[in-house]
């Protein structure tokens, strides 16, 4: 599904990245694991073509994506990926029901009841209406999975999903991650430094210095 092959990226004299080769099977639940700085979270978004490496070459689905245009990267992240991040990123000037509902805008989907099965799942119904500040770090972060599900993309990437809450809500957090990785066979890269976190996946790999150990 995924395969990085001698992936390098610099940031000025900084190498971030040195030479990865990995690969990840489709319908994988892979962690990355690393202190802060060791590059995962650039790894990450070299996968989700928020970035392009500097060297080697990154294939989705058999594409390499490397070679995209900046039109066609734009497609392929609204289309192939759902994202996760550590601070929700999501807008607090709308409801849950329109936070979930963006990737669907973007991708022209008009499917509410989508939006709404996805707030439900999560454990969020009733609560459409309420925005960001009127919920708990932890329904926030719900609200960021069911958007990063609600158009079906192939893979979902989270970057440090619990690091902004309490080890119990954490906890609840990676356990509706996997369940629902598992119930729509999404490929999933997670990357932590939380080795409770990690344990999750069906399979990990540590990032050192740029480098893959």
């Amino acid at each position: 599904m995924i395969i990085l092959e001698d992936v390098a990226k610099n940031y000025g004299d900084t190498h971030v990245l040195k030479g990865i080769t990995l690969e990840v099977r489709k319908g994988e639940f892979l962690s990355v694991t690393g202190s802060s700085g060791s590059g995962k979270s650039t790894l990450l978004n070299l996968i989700g073509g928020m970035d392009r490496p500097d060297s080697g070459k990154i294939l989705v689905g058999g594409e390499d994506i490397t070679a995209y245009t900046d039109d066609a990267l734009t497609l392929y992240r609204r289309k192939k990926i759902g994202f996760i991040f550590q601070f929700f990123n999501l807008f607090p000037n709308i409801s849950v029901f329109e936070n979930v509902r963006i990737p669907l805008l973007l991708n022209e989907i008009s499917d509410e009841e989508a939006v709404r099965r996805y707030i439900a799942r999560v454990g969020l119904e009733g609560k459409e209406r309420r925005y960001p500040y009127q919920l708990s770090g932890g329904e926030q972060q719900r609200v960021a999975i069911a958007r990063a599900l609600v158009h079906d993309p192939e893979i979902i990437l989270a970057d440090e999903p619990t690091g902004s809450l309490d080890s119990r809500t954490g906890t609840a957090i990676m356990d509706l991650v996997r369940e629902l990785a598992g119930e729509t066979r999404k490929t999933v890269v997670l990357v932590t430094h939380e080795a409770h976190i990690s344990a999750y996946a069906q399979r990990e790999v540590g990032i050192r210095d740029g480098s893959i150990v």
